[in-house]
């Protein structure tokens, strides 16, 4: 039995992918650890399975003939490896995003954290932009207030503070872990245990929101969740997403909507559902003037989320 497995989805980002498990490789080499590396394509047309094939013959692939989808992509490696049911299955899965940059010995300080905290179900480390800027890795369960303040920033010092689900910078330049509510779903390393209690990733995610769930359904098994800032991991962030722009803000907000639907009871699900209408209603209009292609994608896919929200509503009468 492996004590760790690491897990990257990857949808024509060849390039980032192969940087990503280089640093990988040699992060795990500098942590004395020994790995099972699980990649699962999802249909790339940029020879991306080709490129892993080649440079890294070790690691194990699944090429999927069409995108399935973050979650399932990652279940797909999770139900390989035996869970939810099968003893044997690896100690601890690290979730790792293929815009990432893994550094000095981030995965042996994950999981000396893991084991020396037998009640975390979830780490997740300290990510950094690539020019060194600070990120916020991890967040508090979403609100309304945190809801508001994404469809309407009405003050950028606002954006930082705990109503919008931040924690404070300090807290990560500290050094010490800390409790949160979930970490960013780039870089998150998970308990077997904690897996075999709660299920696998919730596969109606098609992408957007799932780590949010899963940390949720734990949280409420009574598995705690942390930040461990000691642990560095340079992020990009959203390198497939910005393919396909109209699309993913369709499948961010029909994933949120998901999740505040399974989370909150019903009078929060249904203001939550007016929000994002109206959001969506005023940015759909704030579009209406501009002719180029693709602000009128814009502007449909942000038609299509409030017609989703109203829609999502009237079914819970």
């Amino acid at each position: 039995m492996d004590d760790l497995a690491v897990v990257m989805v990857t949808w024509n980002v060849r390039d980032w992918a192969l940087r990503a498990l280089r640093s990988l490789f040699v992060a795990l080499e500098r942590s004395a650890l020994t790995a099972s590396v699980w990649v699962v394509d999802n249909a790339s047309s940029d020879g991306t399975v080709e490129a892993i094939r080649s440079a890294f013959p070790a690691v194990r692939l699944i090429v999927n003939p069409s995108n399935r989808g973050f979650a399932a992509a990652n279940n797909q490696a999770l139900k390989a490896m035996g869970f939810p049911d099968r003893p044997a299955a690896p100690r601890y899965v690290w979730l790792l995003n293929p815009d990432t940059e893994v550094l000095d010995e981030a995965p042996r300080i994950l999981l000396r954290f893991m084991e020396s905290t037998p009640r975390a179900g979830v780490c997740g480390p300290r990510l950094i932009y690539p020019d060194g800027r600070f990120q916020h890795s991890a967040f508090d369960f979403p609100g309304l207030a945190q809801l508001f303040l994404d469809l309407f920033p009405l003050h950028p010092r606002l954006l930082e503070t705990r109503l919008n689900g931040r924690y404070p910078r300090a807290w990560y330049m500290g050094g010490k872990p800390f409790r949160i509510g979930h970490p960013l779903g780039a870089a998150m390393m998970v308990r077997g245990e904690a897996i075999r209690s709660v299920g696998l990733l919730d596969e109606g995610y098609w992408i957007y929101a799932e780590e949010v769930d899963w940390c949720w359904r734990m949280a409420r098994a009574g598995w705690e969740r942390y930040c461990v800032p000691e642990a560095v991991v340079v992020h990009a962030g959203g390198e497939s997403a910005r393919q396909v722009r109209p699309d993913m803000i369709r499948a961010l907000w029909a994933s949120r909507l998901r999740l505040y639907r399974r989370h909150y009871p019903r009078w929060k699900f249904r203001a939550a559902c007016y929000l994002v209408a109206f959001g969506a209603g005023v940015r759909a209009r704030a579009l209406a003037r501009a002719v180029d292609p693709e602000s009128a994608a814009l502007r449909a896919a942000y038609e299509a989320v409030k017609h989703m929200a109203l829609r999502m509503e009237n079914l819970q009468d």
